[in-house]
């Protein structure tokens, strides 16, 4: 698929030539991956080190080679943070993965740094916080909740849901990446996105009701090996280096997404 300002070419990053795909690219952003926490264990662990490891250091590489001025900005997730010790979280704390989607998409951030260390790329890795809205992947909590409001279908709730998310609107993840891609200036190797959002399942469920004025049918399950209880970022360094603040509320995104399902 081709056109004036785009040319789509598919494939996978683990097989593509990838010198025609970044050649002469002014800035690249690295969104591919196999995302998913309660997946990532046992055998498909080799589904997540091959699309989150293996294809980031191809990338990475080509880029090297074929693309060395291009700004790299790498898609990581909170989930490296693991059962942080402290909230909201700095980049400076230590990360502990709690499942092995978290492992490789750390590992990700390691390539994605040495490659900036060793070859001079202008790269950097953003932490995404529980990313949703319109367009949402159908296996997460949102789409999940909101297209079971709509058809009146049950709500399945893992654990109790007074685990705690920081949850980020879409559109605040793309002006960051704009930002992130527009800037001349060196930015930090690492930097949280974070929507400023921290709630409960349950809260997030009280709000669907009122954004959807629906009555919703709640299945409470037993808790998932590898989620972690709660998350909350700190992005003081993305609005330093970037000017960037989150600008939608949760109820407000919320919204949107429900105009987007229903």
């Amino acid at each position: 698929m081709a056109g004036p300002r785009l040319n789509v070419v598919e494939g996978d990053l683990n097989e593509l030539d990838l010198a025609p795909v970044v050649s002469g690219a002014d800035g690249i952003v690295h969104l591919a991956g196999q995302p998913g926490v309660r997946k990532s264990w046992g055998d498909d662990f080799l589904t997540y080190t091959r699309a989150n490891v293996d294809a980031t250091q191809r990338l990475l590489e080509a880029v090297a080679r074929h693309a060395p001025e291009a700004r790299v900005l790498y898609a990581s997730s909170s989930s490296v943070y693991g059962q942080a010790e402290t909230y909201p979280t700095t980049e400076d704390m230590l990360p502990r993965p709690l499942s092995p989607y978290g492992v490789t998409k750390l590992a990700g951030e390691h390539l994605t740094n040495l490659y900036a260390e060793n070859f001079g790329l202008r790269a950097a890795a953003f932490r995404f916080f529980t990313v949703y809205g319109p367009r949402q992947r159908p296996d997460m909590a949102f789409t999940r909740f909101l297209t079971a409001a709509r058809d009146g279908a049950p709500i399945t709730v893992y654990g109790t849901g007074e685990q705690i998310r920081d949850f980020t609107f879409v559109g605040d993840i793309v002006a960051a990446l704009i930002a992130g891609l527009d800037t001349a200036t060196t930015l930090p190797r690492v930097m949280n996105l974070s929507g400023g959002s921290s709630v409960s399942v349950n809260e997030v469920l009280d709000t669907i009701g009122r954004v959807t004025g629906r009555e919703l049918d709640i299945r409470r399950l037993d808790p998932v090996r590898g989620d972690v209880f709660r998350t909350g970022g700190d992005s003081s360094l993305a609005r330093e280096a970037l000017g960037w603040t989150p600008a939608v509320g949760l109820e407000e995104g919320l919204a949107r997404q429900w105009s987007w399902i229903s």
